[in-house]
């Protein structure tokens, strides 16, 4: 019994993938490591799969999808290991349905998979407060279903195309078979055939999954006609893997519309389905040299990426690429910040701060308000919106009268900028409350489902659609996608390009928002703003000259001839909120072409640019003002205790130093901050307070402000929350250092 089961087909051919198709096992085993959460917790990876969302929302539709993702990967790794192994195991020939029992033979690595995965989603879903736990059962049942459907057409096609030995060679088979005669030597080569089979497969599961023996008498039959039922089921694959891997790319003609754009875990399987299928392609065709012929045609694509045709920049929408390029050189940079420049802009500055003190009575000395918020995804929007939400709500709206500033990066300028939008429109409308709730929902709803479907549809080839914003005409990839979403969520009131906030700001009616992003040449930053602030990349002495090394570049000035003010607004956002592979790198009419990524990497909190700004203007808040508060919106703790290490492993000691430049980054930029802002403090003629926020979940969870015992995990890094997470980041105001922070802005700015 031991020998059965040892020799079994399921376990031949586990053994057989270990040694010969490691690669197409880990995928798998990648797979699994994210759905245990071992993998990509930061970046929120495990969730897509635990908690898929469709159309807004986690529904059995949502893992109805996911099941057919599911399937169409198993497929994919069944199709590509037959194409590759099938033939070795010659007895498939013989039985009814060979592709359909090779495949109930080789499930058990994914069948350990769907266990683990089904356990871990129920158990997840039965933790995050559903209406009802029965709501759980019904994503079970999606799951399957969408897999059963799945599965039920493939292998319905394949029931209907794919024919064994007896089928293909009927009319001849019997008259053959009686010409067979059993000699001595011929009984002794059948033994010592079936002798090395058995040492191979001695039985397999039969589609009742009854373990039954395999035909002792495969001998008699012909190499090459048994050869040939292979050649025919691996051309029905072939066909089938073709198929759907038009029908996914076929898809990319519809991917703005709205039903078509799957949950990003299906999006992730179907574009693991498409490698691994491509696996088998190229197996199937090429044999032997496939290895050979993958390897040259990798070094080709690298080598030909930079043709023009191939390499389509990733554009900013709006501005003029049809233009000569700007010239990207030292003296440029240096022309841009001539001394004369930097006082022209300092004044026009002074005349908008003048406009913003009109506001008050003219007798008093208002205090200013600088807001600086930090990056961190849509956990760092939603918190940055919601912590503006409340102290205006607190303060009845004084707080954001008195504010002046934003700065920050990434998801906290997204934030910012949807409050400050929302607070514009309120002067006018009285639809729009800055205090209504319904803006947290908008700026939390899911924008990660429409990126990773474009990258599947459309950015892994040649991007070839267009359209056309304010006169230019602009490819499509997925930072439109990025963009089209966040405009969609948000109803659209960010769709307005970058001049259409001079009036404002000059007036004084909302704050200045200077949109920074990291230009990845020379990691200066570049500053998008429709008021020109080169103050804030130069000396504005002018003491050192032509020896500063300048630290930020002016957006309008440098592209003045490409119809800087025409920006998109969603685009100069998008531009300090690209996260690597995610988003792509905006590439701007320069030459060299400069390129702009997250501006998190040189300035996470924006509190390098809020003190930049009072130093320059600080004889001005002297004069003007009976003191400046900066509020700073953290979307983690600033000081936590320190962690407890355990001695490296090897392998731990070669990632290690990566991983503790990625962790410590943040901390770093908060102490250099923290230099700074202690220096500004001591140094200005004004009085300077500091009110910080910070997401810190965990502290919600230690001072039992939650009403139960559920553990507040950190939201993680991610276009996408789940509702969980979501409640994390609105829960943790009422933190205490948050709920004493607003107890200071009370204080300082009382409700009238």
């Amino acid at each position: 019994m031991r020998d059965k089961i040892l020799y079994s087909f399921p376990i031949q051919l586990f053994l057989l993938h270990l040694r010969k198709n490691l690669a197409l096992v880990l995928v798998w085993v990648v797979l699994l490591g994210v759905i245990l959460e071992q993998f990509g917790v930061v970046l929120g990876i495990p969730f897509l799969f635990l908690d898929p969302e469709y159309l807004h929302q986690v529904s059995w539709l949502s893992f109805f999808l996911i099941g057919v993702g599911m399937a169409i990967l198993t497929m994919a790794f069944h199709m590509t290991t037959y194409i590759m192994d099938g033939r070795q195991f010659k007895f498939l020939a013989l039985v009814p349905k060979p592709f359909i029992h090779f495949c109930v033979n080789n499930s058990l690595i994914p069948l350990i998979f769907y266990i683990i995965y089904t356990v871990k989603f129920i158990v997840f879903q039965l933790d995050n407060d559903l209406q009802s736990d029965w709501e759980a059962l019904k994503f079970f049942l999606g799951f399957t279903l969408g897999g059963l459907v799945s599965y039920a057409l493939i292998f319905g096609y394949f029931a209907l195309t794919n024919k064994d030995f007896f089928i293909i060679f009927a009319g001849t088979l019997d008259r053959r078979l009686r010409k067979v005669r059993f000699t001595r030597a011929n009984v002794l080569s059948q033994y010592k055939e079936l002798k090395v089979l058995r040492d191979q497969v001695n039985s397999y599961l039969n589609l009742r999954l009854q373990l039954v023996s395999v035909r002792p008498d495969i001998s008699r039959f012909e190499t090459q006609k048994l050869l040939r039922v292979f050649d025919q089921n691996h051309l029905n694959l072939f066909l089938i893997q073709i198929f759907l891997i038009l029908f996914v790319l076929f898809l990319g003609f519809f991917k703005e519309k709205e039903v078509l754009q799957f949950p990003a875990a299906m999006s992730v399987t179907l574009l693991l389905a498409i490698l691994v299928m491509l696996v088998g392609a190229m197996s199937f065709w090429l044999r032997s040299w496939a290895t050979l012929v993958v390897f040259l045609m990798l070094v080709s694509i690298n080598y030909l990426s930079n043709v023009s045709f191939l390499n389509r920049p990733h554009e900013a929408y709006g501005i003029d690429y049809g233009a000569p390029p700007a010239p990207y050189t030292l003296a440029r940079l240096d022309s841009l910040t001539h001394p004369d420049t930097l006082k022209k802009d300092r004044e026009n500055t002074v005349r908008i701060l003048d406009n913003w003190k009109a506001k008050f009575s003219p007798d008093s000395l208002p205090r200013l308000v600088i807001v600086a918020a930090s990056g961190g995804g849509q956990r760092a929007a939603l918190w940055t919106l919601n912590v503006l939400q409340t102290i205006h709500e607190k303060t009845n709206g004084a707080v954001t009268r008195h504010t002046e500033l934003y700065t920050g990066a990434s998801g906290g300028v997204i934030g910012q900028a949807f409050f400050r939008e929302i607070y514009l429109r309120s002067l006018s409308d009285p639809d729009f409350d800055p205090k209504d709730p319904r803006f947290l929902a908008q700026i939390s709803d899911d924008n990660l489902n429409p990126i990773l479907f474009t990258l599947l549809v459309n950015d892994l080839l040649i991007r070839n659609q267009r359209f056309e914003y304010r006169g230019y005409s602009h490819l499509k990839d997925r930072g439109y996608a990025f963009e089209n979403q966040l405009n969609i969520n948000t109803k659209g009131i960010l769709d307005k390009p970058l001049e259409a906030y001079r009036m404002p700001e000059e007036e004084g009616q909302i704050p200045l928002l200077p949109v920074t992003a990291l230009v990845t040449n020379d990691g200066r930053k570049l500053v998008i703003a429709p008021h020109s602030m080169s103050y804030l990349g130069s000396s504005v002495m002018g003491k050192l000259g032509a020896d500063e090394k300048k630290q930020s570049i002016d957006f309008r000035r440098f592209f003045a001839q490409h119809d800087a003010d025409n920006l998109r607004f969603l685009s100069a956002l998008r531009m300090s909120a690209t996260f690597p592979f995610i988003t792509p790198n905006v590439e701007l009419p320069s030459t060299p072409i400069m390129e702009t990524m997250d501006t998190g990497l040189s300035d996470n909190f924006g509190v390098q640019d809020a003190l930049r700004f009072l130093y320059v203007f600080q004889d001005w808040m002297a004069k003007n003002t009976s003191g400046v508060v900066l509020i700073t919106i953290r979307d983690s703790e600033k000081s936590v205790e320190i962690p407890h290490t355990e001695p490296p492993r090897i392998f731990e000691k070669v990632f290690t130093p990566l991983k503790n430049i990625y962790i410590n980054w943040d901390n770093l930029q908060t102490i250099q901050n923290e230099v700074l802002f202690n220096y500004m403090d001591e140094s200005m003629p004004f009085e300077l307070d500091r009110i910080e926020f910070e997401y810190a979940p965990e502290q919600v969870q230690i001072e039992e402000l939650t009403g139960s015992q559920e553990t507040m995990q950190r939201a993680s890094l991610n276009w996408r929350l789940t509702a969980k997470e979501k409640r994390s980041i609105l829960n943790s105001i009422g933190s205490l250092r948050n709920r004493q922070s607003i107890e200071k802005v009370q204080r300082l700015f009382p409700a009238q």
